[in-house]
């Protein structure tokens, strides 16, 4: 039996947003189908500091043949929105905010990925995506300071990184009860994405994955 966690935040956990048997957890079960469980220590609203209780779960399970895939720092992000509503008086100084968020951001992640890394399993880490409706221009410009730590951070360790923002990149892909959130039509794209990278041979090196076959 082959256990996929998925570790996170709604991204995974977006049952609330979706009709019953459609959230990701669901549709990546039945593209795996037998052989394969997938669990779920997801909960919508976590952030990066989170993660320590949700990988202690993950002390003692069998390291064959397990997958751990994470989704987790948009809502650290998302904490800052209001910050980023702030005056400055040049680029210049916008961007050193921005660089003091990303130095801050980095610090928590690293902690979160090397809690996780010491289980010593197959780890994929995930992109924070960026396609939601009526999202500004400029708050995905800024989006991209903070997903470069996460592609740093895969590059650096050898990881497999799914990109959200190649696979949720569609209009229909983000719910209407709550549009940071997945879709029906969304998750199904992330679970495919999870499935061609859990089937792939490519765990514990670098390979970006975006949207995955049905």
């Amino acid at each position: 039996m082959r256990h996929i966690f998925l570790l996170g935040d709604s991204i995974f956990d977006n049952v609330s947003y979706v009709s019953p048997g459609c959230e990701v957890q669901a549709q990546l079960q039945a593209l795996l189908g037998e052989g394969h469980r997938v669990i779920l220590l997801a909960r919508d609203g976590d952030v990066l500091e989170d993660m320590r209780t949700k990988v202690s779960r993950l002390v003692g399970m069998p390291a064959e043949s397990t997958h751990v895939v994470v989704s987790c720092g948009g809502n650290n992000v998302l904490g800052l929105i209001g910050h980023m509503q702030s005056s400055v008086k040049s680029v210049l100084e916008a961007t050193e905010m921005l660089a003091s968020w990303q130095a801050d951001f980095r610090i928590e992640y690293q902690r979160m990925l090397g809690q996780v890394l010491a289980l010593g399993l197959p780890v994929a880490i995930s992109t924070i995506y960026d396609g939601v409706p009526g999202l500004s221009s400029g708050l995905r410009t800024a989006l991209a300071v903070f997903n470069d730590v996460i592609l740093r951070e895969a590059a650096e360790r050898g990881l497999p990184l799914l990109d959200l923002r190649l696979v949720c990149n569609d209009p229909g892909d983000y719910s209407p009860v709550s549009p940071i959130e997945p879709s029906q039509q969304g998750g199904r794209k992330i679970a495919a994405a999870i499935a061609e990278l859990v089937r792939s041979q490519a765990a514990q090196r670098t390979v970006v994955f975006g949207r995955g076959r049905d």
